[in-house]
């Protein structure tokens, strides 16, 4: 039953993501995006080796949103 909050929370995460991106337009909210739905998709899986690939790619969205607000200078 535990699952079904996480995978809820993390739909929940991606909806409010996609709604602040339509409204504010900035690329850098993408990979959260990507992040929080691979995050929904990997535990909503009951195959182990599908929902550690799901895992990782979440991984590296992050990975990819860390870059992307790396290369912004400070004001």
């Amino acid at each position: 039953m535990s699952g079904v909050w996480v995978v809820a929370f993390h739909v929940a995460a991606a909806v409010v993501t996609l709604i602040q991106f339509v409204r504010v337009r900035d690329r850098r909210l993408l990979p959260l995006l990507a992040m929080f739905a691979l995050l929904a998709a990997a535990h909503d899986q009951s195959d182990w080796f599908v929902a550690r690939r799901l895992h990782l790619a979440a991984g590296f969205c992050g990975l990819v949103l860390l870059g992307m607000l790396g290369w912004r200078r400070p004001v």
